[in-house]
This record gives structure tokens, sequence and C-alpha cells, in this order.
């Protein structure tokens, strides 16, 4: 199994908090984002013709997208499992899932932040007021949705996710935005930081991390 990754992408954070807490081992394969240059003579589009990361190569079969990744993962590796027997808490777990995947962390993507600089000028201060802005829709819609006695996200047990929101508490805290007002989220953070499987996920220990030789 190989992961096609780079050390701080969110969307990859999550499957390899996945790999790990299913004990998958992997081959980790980084692909620095913030120097490709996204043409068609770029090798890395013949393995994802989106260019972006994670792609995981199973059986030799490429899987992008991670919320796909992680689905295949659960259905193909179910313990422990990512997603509840319970069908209403099973679409729970998918729409807050979503709430960061589909609808938040996109807009503060490398690709969407070049382009703000690129075609609208935009500054440093610009880009950080439009990521906060967004971070502020998206972390206040999933801390009224995750549960309220936790640990976890739908309370006693793990699902998609945990996974899909301590990556971006952990970016969120890059582009200095202030958590006080999630204190749901920060629990889930704090008690996902325990685990082996997500501290091992932690970009700052990739293998491409420039901190990483350290």
């Amino acid at each position: 199994m190989r992961l096609y990754s780079y050390w701080r992408s969110s969307a990859a954070y999550r499957v390899r908090i996945a790999l790990n807490l299913k004990g998958l081992p992997f081959e980790y394969v980084a692909v620095d984002l913030a120097r490709r240059d996204g043409t068609k003579h770029d090798a890395y589009a013949d393995v994802n013709p989106q260019g972006l990361v994670p792609t995981l190569v199973d059986d030799g079969t490429a899987i992008g997208q991670s919320l796909a990744i992680l689905e295949y993962l659960d259905e193909r590796h179910p313990d422990p499992p990512l997603l509840p027997d319970d069908p209403l808490r099973r679409a729970r777990a998918r729409q807050l899932a979503l709430v960061v995947a589909a609808d938040l962390h996109p807009l503060g993507n490398l690709r969407v932040l070049r382009y703000l600089e690129r075609e609208f000028v935009a500054t440093e201060a610009d880009k950080r007021d439009w990521h906060h802005h967004w971070l502020g829709l998206g972390l206040e819609a999933a801390e009224r949705i995750a549960d309220a006695q936790g640990p976890y996200a739908l309370g006693a047990s793990l699902t998609l996710a945990d996974l899909c929101i301590v990556p971006q508490l952990y970016n969120a805290r890059r582009y200095g935005f202030p958590l006080e007002r999630y204190p749901r989220l920060r629990r889930i953070d704090a008690a996902c930081a325990t685990l082996p499987a997500f501290a091992g996920a932690l970009p700052e220990r990739q293998p491409d991390a420039p901190c990483a030789g350290e």
C-alpha cells in the first residue's frame, strides 16, 4: 500500500490517521505541493489527474479524495470501524466530516490562496482574512453538530468525523485562528491527541516535513 502525501496537507493527514488506527503499513511518497507546477508534464498527474493529495495506491489501483479513501479503507479493513452501525449515526458522522472536508477545507486550500494572490492581488493579510472568514463559518457549524458530552465528535467512539476535525484544527492554529469559542471541538482534539494513531500522523512527524530530520 502506497500513500502519496504532503506533510502539511490536512486531507492527507486524515488518511494517515486512518492507516495508523487500522494498523496498516504503507509506503510514504512525498508530493511537494508547494513546488508542483501543475502542468500536464508533471509526473504526479499520471497518478492523480487532479494533482492533489492524498492518493492511495492499493493492489495497483490509485484512489484519490480523502473521504473516498477513508471509506474504502473502512470497507476493506473494518476494524476498528470509522462509521457507526446505526444508519442515523452513520449519516451524522458523514455530515460532520463533509462540513469540514467539502465545505470548509477547500476554501483555504493552497491552490485557492494562490489564485486569490495571482488574479486578485491578494496580500498575506487578505488571504488570512479570507481563511479566517471560512474557518469561522465552518467551525461554528461543526461545534453545534458535535456531541455535547464526548469525548469524541459523536460520543464514546471515534468516527470519520474526528479524523476530519483534528487536522482542520491543526490548520486553524497554523493560520492563527482563535479556537476559544469551540469547546466541543477542542475537547475532541485533546482526546484524540492522546491516541498514538493521531500522534504518529502529525505533520511535523512526516518524512517530508522540514523539521523531520532534526
